[in-house]
């Protein structure tokens, strides 16, 4: 993993569940995945290389505190940000 030296994201930060190293971690490899586009969990999983029970547990935290949703229930299952929370600064410009 790449998270030596950069910041959590802002919407890795739960309210309902306590905020562990490892979790904030994980959420912020996945939130990073769906600022790219929608995707589904095995694509999530793939993309953020963390095991399919990992994000699953982590995309069902982020949909109870509304930071993702469901657009397609269908097989599989696609996931989204809903645009709730805090954005990530990493890139936007300062000038």
């Amino acid at each position: 993993m790449t998270m030596a030296k950069r910041a959590y994201h802002p919407n890795s930060y739960l309210t309902k569940t306590k905020n562990v190293r490892q979790g904030l971690i994980s959420r912020t490899e996945i939130l990073l995945v769906l600022e790219e586009e929608k995707f589904s969990t095995k694509t999530i999983s793939e993309k953020s290389e963390l095991s399919y029970s990992v994000v699953l547990h982590h995309l069902h935290l982020l949909e109870d505190e509304k930071i993702v949703t469901i657009v397609r229930r269908g097989k599989p299952f696609i996931w989204a940000l809903t645009g709730l929370g805090q954005k990530s600064l990493s890139g936007s410009s300062s000038s």
